[in-house]
């Protein structure tokens, strides 16, 4: 028995790139059927600063989305960065109440709401609960503990709040389109869930997404995101350190950074230069290989270096066996994934989409938009009453996110 599709959005308002995704889900699969992207203005290392601007990308990016699928979505998933985001850890213990020890729903519930009562500092709002695994007396239980015997429960949050300002201009962007944001989705845990397993969850993995304005990291431990964090910083300032270094426009500075940089110095003849064009036109010149390539990977790896430094005792190589994996657009610059592995000393590579994903959205740039997408489906089966399917594409999806 068919039930009537449901068409869900996905936006990424980007630095560089407002990119949205439609995806029809049937209660089974999801096919997505439209892509939008759009030039982005007005955005400022993920924050919005010209709410015009932004609002005029984004909804083109919506209209070339929904013109692309022939349909008109009603609800979006909209992914959330920018340095005003911040997390913390709080956890919370309750002794059983039945006399026979066995764990009850209301017990559950309880130590739950304890963990996630700590208040915030004024101005700032709620974006996720993110819960890790229950513990009974002392004793990991990677699922729920009802009817398990013990006398101590204990469960703890990693929560990410943000400034309601900035998170409200976000959503109004949307709402200017006429659609309801149905929920806010942290971006490392949208392309988090898209370029790692859930056995590389279990073992303990770090995904860093580096984008044009901002880096968002989420480390996975025990199944389920532990850390995650944003860092104000992307592929915009190798550019501008290009800019700066070798006196170039910023489109200039791109165009290296996009054909000659590297996260590591591979370079050894110091006198050897490139061509900014290559084809001889006038304004066409010269530059050191050298000097492009230690420009660049010394910005990539302090910017590796502040991720380690951020996330500090949650990272150890022990607790982070799967190693790292790199995604977003700036993570294409060759010898990255050398770079990371050396700075944390666990293996690392760049993220790819599963194999279901076509080939023109496999680019690491759509990998958060896809992940929302992803998001939405779980939402949508567990709030859809009439859909009780538990098995299958579904119950696969529903376990992506561990976030209540």
């Amino acid at each position: 028995m068919s039930s009537k599709p449901t068409f869900i959005g996905a936006v990424e308002i980007g630095t560089s790139k407002v990119t949205a995704l439609i995806g029809e889900y049937n209660g089974r699969e999801l096919a997505i059927i439209g892509r939008g992207e759009c030039a982005s203005r007005g955005v400022i290392k993920g924050a919005v600063v010209d709410y015009k601007a932004a609002s005029e990308c984004t909804h083109s990016a919506l209209e070339l989305a929904e013109r692309d699928a022939g349909e008109r979505i009603e609800l979006v998933f909209l992914a959330q960065t920018g340095g005003h985001l911040e997390g913390f850890y709080n956890e919370a213990s309750v002794n059983v109440k039945s006399a026979d020890n066995m764990i009850e729903r209301e017990d559950i519930r309880t130590v739950c709401d304890l963990a996630k009562s700590k208040d915030l500092p004024a101005g700032r709002m709620v974006v996720h609960h993110i819960r890790r695994p229950f513990r009974v007396d002392g004793r990991l239980v990677p699922t729920s503990p009802e009817n398990l015997v013990g006398q101590k429960l204990e469960v703890g949050y990693w929560t990410v709040h943000g400034q309601e300002q900035r998170l409200a201009d976000n959503i109004h962007v949307i709402r200017g389109f006429n659609l309801e944001v149905r929920e806010l989705v942290l971006s490392s845990l949208a392309s988090g869930h898209m370029v790692t397993t859930a056995e590389e969850r279990q073992n303990g993995v770090l995904v860093i997404d580096i984008g044009a304005g901002t880096t968002d990291f989420v480390l996975y431990r025990d199944g389920v995101a532990h850390t995650t964090g944003v860092v104000p910083v992307g592929g915009s300032h190798l550019t501008n350190d290009l800019s700066l270094g070798l006196r170039l426009t910023d489109g200039q500075a791109d165009k290296l950074k996009l054909r000659h940089g590297r996260a590591m110095l591979q370079a050894r003849d110091k006198t050897e230069k490139v061509w900014l064009d290559g084809n001889f036109a006038i304004g066409d010149r010269q530059f050191p290989r050298y000097a492009i390539e230690q420009i660049t990977s010394a910005r990539i790896w302090e910017l590796l270096e502040v991720v380690k430094k951020k996330l500090g005792h949650s990272f150890s190589s022990e607790t982070c066996q799967a190693g790292v994996v790199l995604t977003g657009g700036t993570a294409k610059i060759p010898d990255i994934a050398e770079c990371a592995a050396k700075v944390f000393n666990v293996p690392a590579h760049l993220g790819e989409a599963p194999t279901w994903v076509a080939e023109n959205l496999r680019d690491p740039g759509y990998h958060t938009a896809l992940g929302l997408l992803y998001y939405g489906i779980s939402t949508q089966g567990e709030k859809s009453a009439p859909v009780r399917r538990k098995s299958g594409f579904l119950h696969s999806v529903s376990r992506l996110f561990t976030t209540s």
